[in-house]
């Protein structure tokens, strides 16, 4: 089968820098998945993704050597198992707030006995090989999202799930959650405070820690805490922050020392 390179940065102590896709285009998913990437995510959550969509983005990023990645649109057993199927090697499970919540994600991912995961691996086995469901279960990476107050008081249950390989904080939902603005890269001194507790508790569990950032800054800072999966905005963000600086250099005569 083959392997999955975000397991072997991380069991070599790296970072894994994860690519994010929000629009229902192979092309984009092509462009992302040639860039320099460790792994891309195609969001069905809050994306303008559907599972449809997802099938030829999958085949895009499979002509790369870039990990191919999704987020479910909810813990929903059959959306997981149908995206493992179309050929994730990883899934992102949005809201996970109690231990119970995890093993149900956790178990949707596994095939028995770890799990209940259905067999049936349509494309999945052309991608990763033949041999695909003997070895899935050791391949596959489950990524639980905290992202309210209610996860994070039942952190440590959480972390404890067998077969969860890693977290991935929403901090913008973390920080409504807990009674401040959404956006990326929150200042709150009690949203950062739960953001280093999650690098911190990882750490003590053997699990992997995760994060959504929104600048280069703010995702160094967040490696240095300890987060070993760092996604970086999405491909619509970075065509807004591309274009908005090109233009405001075009307008003010000179190029902008951030402009393309």
């Amino acid at each position: 089968m083959r392997e999955n390179k975000l397991r072997e940065i991380w069991a070599n102590g790296g970072t894994v820098f994860n690519g994010w896709l929000a629009s229902p285009s192979s092309v984009a998913a092509e462009v992302m998945a040639r860039q320099d990437w460790d792994s891309v995510t195609i969001d069905l959550q809050h994306g303008l993704i559907d599972y449809s969509d997802a099938v030829p983005m999958f085949q895009a990023i499979s002509q790369t050597d870039t990990v191919p990645l999704a987020r479910a649109p909810w813990n929903e057993p059959i959306m997981v198992q149908k995206l493992l199927d179309a050929g994730a090697y990883g899934i992102i499970c949005p809201m996970i707030n109690s231990r119970e919540e995890a093993e149900r994600f956790v178990g949707a991912c596994r095939y028995a006995p770890d799990g209940y995961r259905s067999v049936g691996p349509i494309r999945a086995a052309m991608y990763a090989g033949a041999d695909y469901i003997p070895n899935a279960n050791r391949t596959v990476v489950a990524f639980a999202m905290i992202e309210t107050k209610q996860a994070m008081a039942n952190l440590d249950e959480i972390l404890t799930t067998p077969g969860l390989d890693a977290i991935f904080v929403g901090p913008s939902d973390l920080s409504v959650s807990m009674g401040t603005a959404a956006g990326f890269d929150p200042e709150f001194p009690e949203v950062m405070a739960a953001i280093e507790l999650v690098a911190e508790r990882c750490k003590v569990h053997g699990v992997v820690a995760g994060i959504h950032t929104g600048s280069v800054e703010y995702a160094l800072r967040m490696q240095e805490l300890g987060y070993q999966f760092i996604t970086l905005l999405s491909e619509l963000r970075m065509i807004q922050w591309a274009t908005a600086n090109a233009i405001k250099a075009f307008r003010d005569g000179a190029p902008a020392d951030n402009a393309p």
